[in-house]
């Protein structure tokens, strides 16, 4: 595959820090690239080196004559006064750039909703950063950068541009470069991830799911050598510790090595993990919605409007619950209406005894006002100490497992990074200790190391759990089931997002059919056609390959385990092996899913 574009040996530093040490990396025709990190490592100045936005210290970029490169900054703006239009296509007539394809995929895929003549300066934050990759995804370009695209975006925006990229750059085209905190986004776009850390880059193959695979089995090794490595060091210290005797007779270089062991032994990583804190006693009442019903007036018109209509959802003890709809939906009201917040115009809502609701809001609300107090003094009001996991720890200490150094805990708020900023507030949230916990976007700002820490926490949390997020890993990972909020009825999804989309796309389909897509939300019929049902011979051949799907995925699932076994009993020194091994089992999962997708189908078609 031709080459495009590279970095050679970049260094970049800041008066307080080195971003970049000797990183040389490369992109070529067909190249996929997620680039992922900690905040603050260096992912989106990676991006405006290599897009020519920056220059380096040292090092330099090089790019092939003549190639194409357009990027997405954070920073990026489009002028205030320009109409959505001019924007967008600039002075392009109507009839010419409603006649490419291209350009009606993405002014469908990202501006439905937004007026095509606004004036860019009167919409809001999220829609002008919507325009912006509208301009830029209406471009010829060889290759793309893309800094946080799908912020800003719902669940259905971040499919569009998925499969957007997919359809625009096929297989060995042009090349992509995106950072993002969207799992789900990385995987399905992803042939290659880069992880920024420590001042250089790593590669690895795949997207997200393979990184994590490939980062386990590397810090998994590193941990078997840093084992032998504190063995050894534990054994020099025993020995220099025998006496001044002991040590004068020994020679010089044992000293001197042992010394450069201790001196080398790295500080303990910090621990990003939180277990279940103690929540205030749930009894078997939470809160129940029936027939609720919210009505607003509209302040210019006067005419009333219906946001939500016969709501019916009784939320359990312990439930953990992800809530879908496209902005606007009244997915907010409906969180309104959970809390008390909002009170339902028809219907009633039915709070137990004990219920004690925090909710995680994208405001930042809880550090209101605390801008110049440190973190150690916001903290030290709390209470003296908390039961997290059976273990008693004190404020300070659980806020360290948070991802909080002993030095971050002396800043200021003001000072925090945005990612700090919410992990204080979450854990403010919690040491109140409710038992119902709702987050509204709970992602932003946050890396995807962090957000694994979060779900983490989430994972043991044991209390009622209601996530509202556009971020699909995020809302499939933490909740057991999916509701949708659409033409102001709730309705659940048992097949989860990919009902969600579908029942969307049909939504959108229909067009002047809309009316029957919304009759349909107050049932619970299912997001994908209904299996027509089997009689005769193709019942018979339809369990008998039912019956063979199952023989089978037994028989995949005792080579998953035999291919586990080899992988950890390899040479881990023998790199091409282990990369062998890795794509062997990942054929076998993928084998797997297959398998399982079909006996759904079968299933489906045996009880129709």
């Amino acid at each position: 595959m031709a080459h495009l574009l590279g970095g050679e040996r970049l260094h970049l530093e800041y008066p307080t820090r080195v971003v970049f040490d000797e990183v040389t990396i490369g992109l070529d025709e067909g190249d996929r690239v997620g680039i992922v990190g900690r905040n603050g490592d260096g992912k989106s100045t990676l991006l405006r080196l290599l897009a020519g936005r920056l220059e380096p210290d040292a090092g330099r970029v090089t790019r092939r004559r003549g190639i194409r490169v357009g990027m997405l900054d954070q920073a990026d703006t489009v002028d205030p006064q320009h109409t959505v239009a001019h924007a967008v296509v600039g002075g392009i007539d109507e009839h010419e750039w409603a006649g490419d394809a291209r350009t009606r995929d993405v002014i469908g895929g990202l501006l439905a909703d937004v007026p095509w003549q606004a004036r860019v300066g009167d919409l809001s934050g999220g829609q002008r950063r919507r325009v912006a990759l509208a301009a830029l995804l209406v471009g010829d370009w060889d290759v793309l950068f893309l800094d946080e695209p799908t912020n800003h975006l719902d669940v259905e925006g971040i499919a569009w541009l998925a499969q957007h990229i997919k359809t625009r750059w096929p297989a060995g085209q042009g090349a992509f470069v995106v950072v993002t905190h969207d799992r789900w986004f990385l995987d399905e776009v992803c042939t290659a991830t880069w992880e920024v850390h420590d001042r250089i880059l790593e590669p690895f193959e795949g997207g997200y799911a393979a990184y994590i695979l490939q980062r386990v089995e590397r810090d998994r090794m590193a941990a078997a050598s840093e084992a032998k490595r504190r063995n050894l060091a534990r054994k020099e210290l025993a020995w220099l510790r025998r006496g001044a005797p002991a040590r004068t007779s020994k020679p010089k270089f044992r000293i001197e090595a042992a010394n450069q062991l201790i001196e080398g032994e790295p500080p303990v990583r910090d621990s990003v993990e939180l277990s279940s804190l103690a929540v205030a006693r749930l009894g078997k009442d939470v809160v129940d919605l029936i027939d609720a019903g919210v009505e607003v007036t509209d302040a210019t018109s006067g005419t009333p409007r219906q946001i939500l209509r016969d709501i019916e959802w009784r939320i359990a003890p312990g439930e953990r619950t992800g809530i879908l709809g496209v902005n606007g939906a009244g997915k907010s009201t409906l969180l309104g209406l959970v809390t008390g917040a909002v009170e339902p115009t028809s219907g009633r809502v039915k709070r137990g005894k004990t219920v004690r609701i925090a909710s995680l809001t994208q405001q930042l609300d809880e550090l209101e006002g605390l801008g110049d107090e440190r973190v150690s003094a916001i903290i030290g009001r709390q209470k003296s100490s908390y039961v997290a996991g059976g273990t008693e720890l004190t404020p300070g200490q659980l806020l360290e497992r948070l991802g909080f150094t002993s030095a971050q805990l002396s800043t200021p708020v003001k000072d925090l990074s945005g990612g700090q900023k919410r992990r204080l507030q979450l854990l403010l949230i919690l040491l109140e200790e409710p038992n119902v916990l709702i987050l509204d976007e709970p992602t932003n700002d946050l890396d995807t190391d962090m957000l694994a820490a979060i779900e983490d926490l989430l994972d043991t949390w044991p209390g009622t759990l209601l996530v509202v997020s556009h971020d699909r890993y995020l809302v499939e990972r933490v909740t057991d089931q999916q509701y949708a909020v659409m033409e102001g009825h709730l309705r659940h999804l048992p097949g989860g997002v990919e009902q969600y989309l579908e029942l969307r796309r049909r939504s959108t389909d229909a067009g002047a059919g809309a009316s029957a897509v919304a009759a349909a939300t107050t049932t619970q019929a299912p997001a994908t056609p209904v299996a027509s049902a089997l009689t005769g011979a193709a019942r018979r051949a339809a369990e008998k390959e039912l019956a063979s799907i199952d023989r089978r995925l037994e028989k995949l699932q005792r080579e998953i385990a035999d291919a586990h076994e080899r992988l950890a009993a390899h040479d881990q020194t023998d790199f091409t092996g282990l990369g062998v091994l890795t794509v062997e089992l990942g054929e076998l999962e993928a084998s797997v899913a297959d398998l399982e997708t079909r006996w759904l189908e079968l299933s489906e078609q045996l009880e129709a």
